[in-house]
């Protein structure tokens, strides 16, 4: 699926939130605030936050180059990353 320059900030949150679920399902999402990082909340490593990106990517069709991964550490810094690009 695709999304459309139609998606809002909030749908885009939670279809970000559905993912990390797929990928970590045993965390609690609800311990994840807006400026954690996500790996280190989560105890994701580095590979399964690629695998992440790479799903975000088929969703949304934005692709998060290596050299912005550092930019896309935290909920709120992925949300602004991706709707500035959708």
């Amino acid at each position: 699926m695709i999304a459309t320059k139609a998606m809002s900030k909030d749908e885009l949150h939670q279809l970000i939130l559905n993912q990390l679920r797929g990928l970590a399902p045993e965390a609690d999402l609800d311990d994840l605030r807006p400026h954690d990082d996500i790996r280190e909340t989560l105890e994701i490593d580095s590979f399964d936050f690629l695998n992440f990106l790479i799903a975000l990517n088929k969703e949304v069709g934005v692709e998060i180059p290596e050299k912005d991964y550092g930019k896309v550490n935290t909920l709120e810094n992925l949300t602004a990353y991706l709707m500035a690009r959708m």
